[in-house]
């Protein structure tokens, strides 16, 4: 099925304008979800507004809308208020400048748009994406839509554009909110980490090589209650095995679970026994009639 376009804008940037399709790029609708249902009978359930104060339900056009300043305090705003707060959608994407796409952090990326030339836009669409993958920079700007301002990152792939959606700086925590403790990290330690980076390297990402086994896990569990069959829920394998605690050892024997060779010498895992030394050949043994028969020689002579 053909992708649908869901809203036309134009990239503007100086004097120049491209208009653009907008499309969806992500699939939000294979999202499973379930419903509240009646254990008694098995309907529907609908939710209710209940006043905290009197504890009645009330209807949706008794309702107001009303910001909390401080504990159990409010100001309220009429519908026509808080439509004149709302920013004016606009159909443009305006360009305030241009960065090395390394320097954003993908910690602010949130929802992305694929971008298609609209009718007279195709040169100077293909003329941008190339000038911007050329350039391996990206193009940063603004756009409003639907009462709201976002920043937007214009940004090149393979066969067209992308604009992703910027979440703001006041969205992002920082790192040096959370606490974590500095240590130092040995050399011999760091050789056999990068080796086992470079074990499993691989120059390009194919997203279809995961899968979502939940949802797959789920989807059955679903099925077979649709087909009237009893679900039961399998127990977790044992892992066997002593567990490695140390470092160096779990390194070392992520590298041999992986089949390359160790660095730094040889090394036994905690879980391995070292290896017994062979026994001595015993000596061998004489069939039981043998001593009998030399017995009964030696008597004829």
């Amino acid at each position: 099925m053909a992708a649908r376009s869901i809203a036309s804008l134009s990239i503007s940037f100086g004097l120049v304008s491209i208009p653009v399709k907008l499309y969806t790029a992500t699939e939000s609708s294979q999202k499973i979800s379930f419903n509240m249902l009646h254990k008694g009978c098995g309907s529907r359930l609908k939710q209710q507004m209940i006043c905290a104060l009197e504890g009645v339900p009330v209807a949706r056009e008794d309702t107001v809308k009303g910001y909390e300043f401080a504990k159990d305090q409010y100001v309220e705003f009429t519908p026509d208020e808080l439509k004149a707060l709302e920013e004016a959608g606009t159909h443009a994407a305006d360009i305030s400048e241009f960065v090395p796409i390394s320097a954003v952090d993908p910690v602010y990326f949130d929802k992305a748009y694929y971008l298609a030339p609209d009718k007279g836009g195709t040169k100077p669409y293909a003329l941008f994406a190339k000038a911007l993958r050329t350039s391996k920079r990206c193009a940063i700007g603004r756009w409003a839509t639907r009462g709201k301002q976002y920043i937007v990152m214009i940004r090149p792939i393979e066969d067209g554009l992308v604009m992703q959606q910027l979440l703001y700086a006041s969205e992002v925590r920082s790192i040096n909110d959370i606490d974590i403790a500095t240590t130092d990290v040995k050399d011999a330690e760091l050789k056999l980490a990068q080796q086992l980076i470079d074990q499993q390297s691989s120059s390009t990402w194919d997203p279809r090589e995961y899968k979502d086994e939940v949802s797959e896990r789920i989807e059955a569990a679903i099925q077979k209650k649709v087909d009237g069959h009893q679900i039961t829920l399998a127990e977790e394998p044992e892992h066997g095995g002593a567990q490695i605690i140390d470092l160096m050892e779990a390194l070392r024997a992520s590298l041999e679970k992986k089949g390359a060779p160790k660095g730094g010498g040889t090394a036994t895992r905690a879980d391995e026994k070292p290896a017994r030394k062979p026994a001595k050949r015993a000596a061998p043994v004489e069939p039981a009639a043998e001593p009998a028969r030399r017995k009964a020689t030696r008597k004829a002579k």
